[in-house]
């Protein structure tokens, strides 16, 4: 089986659930903006896809949340609070757990 008959019933069942609408919130335009942000979610897509086949750890994450979903939403708030240093760093958070520290509150000395 080729790449191309996986991909194109993900990506068409992507838009047509209505994933994005990147036409419509960039334009056409003559600088082509929706073209670049579509070649972006084929990259984003593409490694997504790699992750899955080929690392053992994203798919040992995966099946410990369960869903795709919770995955994805997890891996969001640990990038909104933290500063992590690879995607190995991420996954293993996920997979092992973490401590979870106090926010520090900067005072305005001046």
């Amino acid at each position: 089986m080729t790449p191309w008959l996986i991909f194109k019933p993900v990506i068409l069942a992507y838009f047509l659930a209505g994933g994005n609408n990147f036409e419509h919130n960039y334009g056409h335009g003559e600088q082509n903006l929706s073209v670049v942000f579509a070649m972006l979610m084929m990259l984003a897509f593409l490694v997504d896809q790699t992750q899955q086949l080929c690392c053992a750890l994203f798919r040992a994450v995966w099946a410990k949340l369960g869903s795709k979903r919770l995955l994805w939403e997890r891996m969001r708030a640990l990038f909104y609070d933290y500063r992590l240093h690879s995607m190995r760093e991420l996954l293993e958070a996920l997979y092992v757990g973490f401590a979870k520290s106090h926010p520090m509150i900067l005072t305005d000395s001046s």
